[in-house]
């Protein structure tokens, strides 16, 4: 299929971070592009504006009758975020259209392109963002499908030249959910964690490790994998032995992060590989995480052939991702960071790096759980890590794709927090709530809806009310 060819294309659940850049890409090379979701969100309207026709209406005839026409060279992007009873889905399952998932669709996409590809249970999208930055920075032919916005270009869609001679590298999240990521055919693979997750789809942890082995093994025999030293003991790479494998760390790695230097406004460390080093490099994103995640970006961008100076200058102009560890609001008494953690060893190394940088202030964590199934199946991990906080502040758990589960609620995690103050609150009481008590640092942590929060909390914090 050439997909450049297409009549048209229409997208069931359009408004994912992860569907909405393979509309863009569709748009942008010129073919119409129609979409559904559940309701608008600012990304939904951004889509909206860039002249991408979205309706939210699961029925029949909120569906465009130019794309009704015909069959015939049109094609259905979804993704399994859409319930199985979905009207729309379901229509034009049974008309006959050619229905492919999002992670088929960018598998075609990048089908014969030079792919890195970022995989992991945390890290991926800043990783998968950085590694683009400092390629497009240094003057490469790229293209990027991320899965989240970037604060430098304000998308989460990174265009290549097709008038230029070389042909472009591709970098692309590898989402393990659904088992996405084994659509895709990587040059370079990067793997920057592998701990449990999206048990509802995989079981448990051992079928979650072979899935992540099974990606590997997709890389190219020439090529290579980047992996996080903790993934790769528990990933064993005597499971893909012809692969050339280099660990990356921040402890005595082969790949190493040395004299880290921690502060809000960003972290600075010295790079160290086998056959050089960079010193005092600055990274405007603070977290050890991303210290960690730097390591990668700069060892795919020198394996390049990036030169020492130009990923000096990419990575301080480095802006980050929007909800990934970013600083909304900081004065000398009063910080507020947003972030997507949704996973207890996300919240842990946000904590351990927030406790770095204020070794002496109050932290109050505000968290909403995502899934069900998630806050089930982690709720001991959960509690552990956002002990690290001073005080605790848990919303109602954001079902998703999910049905609520007997017994499972944001209550659960109060008695294994050890934290010296820890409630249970809405949304509708938070803001008040901040109000009375005024916090030093401020963190609102979480995947759901806890973003529609951040602008009347930094409403009040910038002016008050």
């Amino acid at each position: 299929m050439n997909l450049k060819q297409l009549h048209s294309v229409y997208f069931l659940g359009i408004g994912g971070i992860g569907m909405s850049a393979i509309a863009r890409w569709f748009h942008h090379i010129g073919v119409p592009v129609y979409g559904y979701d559940k309701t608008p969100s600012p990304l939904t309207e951004t889509l909206s504006e860039e002249g991408i026709q979205i309706n939210y209406e699961d029925s029949v005839s909120a569906i465009p009758e130019e794309f009704l026409k015909s069959t015939e060279n049109r094609l259905v992007v979804w993704t399994p975020a859409i319930p199985k009873d979905a009207v729309q889905k379901n229509h034009l399952l049974e008309k006959g259209y050619l229905l492919k998932k999002r992670s088929e669709v960018l598998g075609m996409i990048t089908d014969g392109m030079y792919t890195v590809a970022v995989a992991g249970t945390h890290g991926k999208t800043t990783t998968s963002s950085m590694v683009a930055h400092l390629l497009k920075h240094a003057g490469k032919n790229i293209a990027a499908f991320l899965g989240g916005l970037t604060q430098n270009y304000q998308s989460n869609l990174i265009l290549h030249d097709e008038g230029r001679e070389e042909n472009p590298i591709v970098v692309v999240e590898a989402d393990e959910f659904d088992r996405s990521f084994l659509t895709l055919h990587p040059n370079i693979s990067i793997v920057t964690s592998a701990d449990p997750d999206h048990l509802d789809i995989y079981g448990d942890g051992d079928h979650l490790m072979e899935g992540f082995r099974s990606f590997i093994q997709l890389t190219d025999s020439a090529g290579q994998l980047f992996i996080q030293s903790k993934a790769l003991q528990k990933l064993d790479a005597t499971h893909f032995p012809n692969l050339k494998t280099t660990a990356y760390g921040l402890e005595e790695e082969a790949i190493r992060a040395e004299n880290i230097q921690p502060g809000i406004l960003g972290f600075t460390f010295d790079y160290v590989n086998p056959e050089k080093s960079l010193t005092s490099l600055i990274l405007p994103i603070p977290g050890f995480h991303n210290i960690e995640n730097a390591l990668a970006a700069i060892t795919v961008a020198l394996s390049f052939g990036v030169e020492d100076a130009a990923i000096r200058k990419g990575l301080a102009s480095y802006r980050g991702v929007k909800r990934r560890f970013e600083v909304i609001h900081n004065e000398k008494n009063r910080v507020f960071i947003d972030d997507y953690a949704h996973h207890p060893e996300e919240i842990k190394a946000l904590l351990n790096s927030v406790r770095a940088i204020y070794p002496d202030k109050k932290i109050t964590a505000v968290f909403q759980p995502h899934l069900f199934t998630r806050t089930r199946d982690f709720a001991q991990g959960f509690s552990e890590s956002l002990s690290l906080a001073d005080e605790v502040i848990l919303l109602e758990i954001y079902p998703a794709r999910e049905l609520p589960l007997p017994g499972v609620n944001a209550e659960m995690l109060l008695e294994g927090i050890s934290s010296d103050k820890k409630c249970v609150r809405s949304k509708e009481s938070l803001l008040p709530y901040l109000q009375e008590t005024e916090p030093e640092v401020l963190l609102t942590i979480g995947a759901g809806d806890i973003d529609r929060l951040v602008n009347p909390i930094a409403n009040w914090l910038k002016n008050g009310k």
